[in-house]
């Protein structure tokens, strides 16, 4: 079985919990039993590895950086679409020093054919790369998250670089601080996502571009356990472990769910969405007739 699909992960050899910059994290419970988590984050990274793989996906793997614990979330790095990447720009400091670093894979990246062309955002105008930026196969546009982490002014830069329809949805929680957290488009015009994240006006946008029959509500569990932030690859969705009640929706929509240890890294705030990044995304993809792959 082989898709399209190529990711691109980090190298979790760099990864720790140091700091809170997100609900989620918890640097003293991390550190009470450092040792133990990292081999089980290593563990669960070579478990998305062959998760990922086993769906058809090619996958690369890229090395982090000393001092850039985060960097093993690339979601986070840029946008990417038709070969053309925005490089993202982190509102915390502790976040800073990917952007550089990033900017300089990509452009190995572009060296070796992968992508076209790599441009930065500009200094201020914050925005953390297709966390807060999903590329919606189906409908052909961008969903962009903004408000804890992402400025607003940002989607302008999206819209006019990409020259695309950019969706604006008001993060309005804490938990919620990316989209991608709450909000997962999936093969075919479905929508994984947790309503309470979003602004009454944002929810309003959703349903107008979203038919009810295609709107899959998440709980506050499914949330939690970082299911909503899950990688989907046509009717294959991976994710961290899964709710039964979430298991048993998709399912009977036919999709295949394929679970994955990811709890160390839900101690930083992220999940199979956020360790990866499609580097393949093409507009000319976009079309609802053949949505196999979203």
């Amino acid at each position: 079985m082989r898709s399209d699909a190529h990711i691109l992960l980090i190298d979790p050899a760099h990864f720790d919990v140091r700091y809170a910059i997100n609900p989620w994290m918890q640097p003293v419970h991390w550190a009470r039993e450092r040792d133990v988590y990292m081999a089980r984050a290593r563990a669960g990274f070579d478990a998305l590895y062959a998760a990922l793989v086993s769906i058809g996906c090619r996958v690369s793997v890229m090395p982090g950086a000393p001092g850039l614990p985060d960097m093993v979330f690339p979601a986070n790095a840029g946008i990417v679409l038709d070969g053309r990447v925005l490089v993202a720009r982190f509102r915390h400091p502790e976040r800073q020093g990917e952007e550089a670093a990033f900017e300089a894979l990509f452009c190995r990246l572009q060296a070796q054919g992968v992508v076209n062309s790599v441009t930065m955002l500009p200094v201020g105008c914050y925005q953390e790369g297709a966390g807060d930026c999903i590329w919606d196969a189906h409908r052909g546009l961008f969903w962009a998250g903004w408000g804890p982490r992402s400025s607003r002014m940002a989607i302008d830069h999206i819209e006019a670089h990409f020259g695309h329809t950019v969706v604006p949805l008001e993060l309005v929680t804490a938990q919620s601080y990316h989209l991608d957290v709450c909000f997962c488009p999936l093969a075919g015009g479905d929508l994984l996502y947790y309503p309470p994240a979003l602004s009454a006006a944002s929810r309003a946008r959703v349903e107008a571009l979203v038919a009810p029959a295609q709107r899959i509500e998440a709980t506050a569990q499914d949330l939690a356990h970082f299911n909503v932030n899950a990688v989907n690859v046509g009717r294959d969705i991976v994710m961290s472990r899964c709710t039964d009640r979430l298991r048993a929706t998709l399912t009977a929509r036919g999709y295949r769910v394929h679970e994955v240890d990811l709890a160390p890294f839900m101690l930083s705030g992220g999940g199979a969405f956020c360790m990866t990044l499609r580097l393949d995304r093409r507009v000319d993809a976009a079309q609802p007739a053949a949505c196999a792959l979203a």
